[in-house]
């Protein structure tokens, strides 16, 4: 697979501090890509890197294979968490010039915005003021604007920040639906559920460091802790009888006229084994591994990187 994005050896310093420190990572073309970390890891660095922004001050971005130019600024679209509208202009007004100067013709830009405005639902906007706007709304309409210009590579920043239930799905699906079509996207969150949900690939930032880069569901399985779910149906003292000394059993609780008990084998015994322990003392229903969320992975590997992060 094609990378849209390789970044190489990056260092970033800011006075004293050290933002970026020698990272180096890629980014699949057509996928969605997390680029994750606790508040001043680095991330707000790299990515105002690859928006030229700010330049490494060693190290080098290659866009499609080419050294990072100006000329790809127009083929990249970013949301930044600080959103910035311009408060006393009105909406429709704003969005044409801010599609203009992404290179759009007018015309073009009003007909893909009035699209936009009416499968957002928002086309009664377009003579507002943006500071009649709320928040949410405002993000809607800076969120179109990003996209509008079709960039091959879009860059967001806590893009559901301030969104309800029914607007996060909205631009869940749309994000989904560009993918589809071959866009790229880097995600940069703190909603792990996000990254479980719509991440392929990711990298972890800390301390300026990248400490983990992977797949999604391999990096899930690679820190997986052991533990199985299992829902039976039978005596609990003759499936915790079988267990003792063999197993620990961590958890057990009715749930729709079963009984779910995790379990975690330790090393040296595997799933089999479990199951075989099992099947004289209960009649089992069903029977599945537990991986851990990416939450749960990404503490483990700030919290072992930075002893002193408290989970």
């Amino acid at each position: 697979m094609d990378n849209i994005i390789t970044a190489k050896n990056i260092v970033k310093r800011y006075s004293q501090h050290v933002a970026l420190n020698d990272v180096s990572f890629t980014v699949p073309t057509g996928t969605i890509y997390g680029l994750l970390g606790p508040n001043g890891a680095g991330k707000t660095s790299m990515i105002r890197i690859i928006n030229q922004i700010t330049a490494p001050d060693s190290g080098e971005v290659l866009f499609n294979n080419e050294k990072l130019a100006p000329y790809h600024a127009m083929q990249i679209g970013y949301l930044p968490e600080e959103r910035g509208l311009y408060k006393k202009m009105k909406v429709g007004e704003q969005a044409v010039y801010l599609a203009r100067l992404k290179g759009m013709e007018k015309a073009d830009a009003i007909a893909k915005l009035k699209e936009w405005f009416i499968k957002f639902d928002i086309k009664t906007w377009w003579d507002k003021k943006v500071e009649d706007l709320s928040k949410g709304m405002q993000q809607k309409v800076q969120f179109i604007v990003t996209v509008l210009h079709q960039p091959k590579l879009l860059i967001l920043d806590e893009p559901f920040s301030g969104f309800d239930p029914i607007n996060v799905e909205i631009i869940r699906n749309e994000l989904l639906r560009m993918k589809n079509e071959g866009t790229t996207i880097i995600l940069s969150t703190h909603n792990m559920s996000s990254v479980e949900e719509l991440c392929d690939n990711l990298t972890l930032i800390n301390q300026s460091k990248v400490v983990l880069e992977g797949n999604v569901n391999e990096l899930r399985h690679r820190f997986k802790l052991h533990v199985w779910e299992v829902k039976f149906q039978g005596n609990e003292d003759s499936v915790k009888n079988a267990l003792t000394g063999k197993y620990e059993l961590l958890e057990l609780f009715q749930e729709n006229n079963l009984t779910v008990g995790k379990i975690k084998i330790p090393e040296g015994l595997n799933s089999n084994d479990l199951l075989r322990t099992l099947l004289p003392a209960c009649t089992v229903i069903n029977f599945s591994e537990i991986l851990p969320s990416m939450s749960e992975v990404f503490i483990s590997v700030v919290t072992s990187t930075n002893p002193t992060k408290k989970a």
